[in-house]
């Protein structure tokens, strides 16, 4: 009964979380939405790189280089190519299925330059319309490109070991962050990049209408996004894949002196996680309404990879869990409070309780707090198997 526990709690867990926004009526409703949104993202990225680190020991530091090559390769195709029902005449354009397929020239942060497509809009008779791309089109592209980047980090540094990948995907983060920052004329720098919201007209949804800004039908959308990654990645790592990557963690010479292809296996889940990170991107990206450089910064890749320390590196599902109860904790620990009178302000020491937190699971509890709990729920279940086993060997033979 012990073991089938962590199943049991997963399902509880779901039916939870699928039943929640509908039951949940305090005041601060879209607040509460927005924090399990945001937790979402960050579980979706924390059990992306604990398949990447714990199952096949590669310690990459460019999960959000590739959340934001997604959320930037989405708010450029939304801000820069549109369908429309007529050529313009003064964009790059192709014929698309009786219509056009329109590239408006970017103008940096100018709020007087006319693109383009504004300046065919002048010209333009009556009737002509214009559409964005379709979300999911921009989201599956994002996500192309995200996996794309990471065939060729993996095709260049994969065959390297140690500390080359760690080293390689930080300069790659940083390169990217001052390429971004820089070319100010297309993804408008420090200034942010706009991005449409998910449902730009508004969604019904049990027979209620929700406004493009309504917090619960992104909060489907980003727990479907999360449900479906935890759903790749388990079973990813319960394929032959995630049996020859953790015999790559524990020995790679011996690996490949066994003739499993070491390079195709670790670029295969490098490519997969890098494509997980770059959809969370986008969906996130259209969710907030803007990307800017500032979300690769390392601090927010040190912040995934201790929610996924935390959780435990070894168990997808614990880094998830563990990314989503820091996100709360992080918020809620914005709180000041008062200790012997003296008020603690809480926005400068909310991160030295969280690193506290971390040196404590990496000195005690090398397992992680939610992945150890379950290995010691797992320990409990063999041993009392064992001891009934005994029980009834020797009630047998009396």
């Amino acid at each position: 009964m012990i073991r089938a526990l962590p199943n049991t709690l997963g399902a509880l867990g779901v039916a939870f979380l699928l039943a929640f926004p509908l039951l949940y009526a305090a005041g601060n409703y879209d607040y509460v939405m927005h924090l399990w949104i945001t937790a979402f993202f960050y579980a979706i990225l924390a059990s992306s790189w604990a398949l990447l680190a714990g199952y096949g020991g590669q310690f990459s530091f460019g999960r959000m280089a590739f959340m934001a090559l997604g959320a930037y390769s989405a708010g450029l195709l939304d801000n820069y190519v549109v369908l429309s029902s007529a050529p313009t005449g003064t964009c790059a354009e192709f014929g698309l299925f009786g219509g056009w397929l329109v590239f408006i020239n970017p103008t940096g942060v100018s709020t007087s330059a006319v693109n383009c497509l504004q300046a065919a809009r002048a010209a333009w008779p009556e009737g002509v319309s214009t559409s964005r791309l379709p979300l999911i089109v921009s989201i599956l592209i994002g996500a192309g490109v995200g996996g794309g980047f990471g065939w060729l980090i993996g095709t260049l540094v994969l065959r390297l070991r140690a500390a080359y990948l760690a080293l390689f995907t930080v300069g790659f983060s940083e390169i990217l962050r001052a390429v971004i920052s820089a070319e100010v004329w297309i993804t408008r720098g420090q200034a942010g990049l706009p991005m449409s919201p998910i449902f730009p007209d508004g969604i019904t949804l049990f027979g209620t209408y929700f406004a493009s800004n309504a917090k619960l039908p992104v909060y489907y959308v980003m727990l479907g996004l999360f449900l479906l990654t935890l759903l790749v990645l388990i079973l990813l790592a319960r394929s032959r894949i995630g049996l020859f990557l953790r015999a790559l963690r524990e020995d790679e010479d011996a690996a490949e002196a066994l003739g499993v292809d070491t390079v195709k296996y670790k670029r295969t889940v490098f490519v997969v996680t890098a494509m997980i990170a770059a959809t969370a991107g986008a969906v996130q990206g259209h969710y907030v309404g803007i990307i800017t450089p500032n979300t690769l910064i390392l601090l927010q890749m040190a912040l995934v990879i201790a929610m996924a320390v935390i959780g435990g590196l070894e168990n997808i599902v614990a880094a998830a869990v563990g990314a989503i109860i820091i996100s709360f904790g992080l918020e809620f620990l914005r709180n000041d409070f008062v200790i012997l009178g003296q008020s603690v302000d809480m926005s400068t020491w909310r991160l030295v309780f969280f690193g506290l937190l971390l040196m404590l699971t990496l000195r005690f509890l090398r397992n992680g707090v939610i992945h150890g709990g379950l290995l010691w729920l797992e320990r409990r279940a063999v041993g009392a198997e064992t001891v009934a086993k005994r029980r009834a060997g020797a009630e047998g033979s009396q």
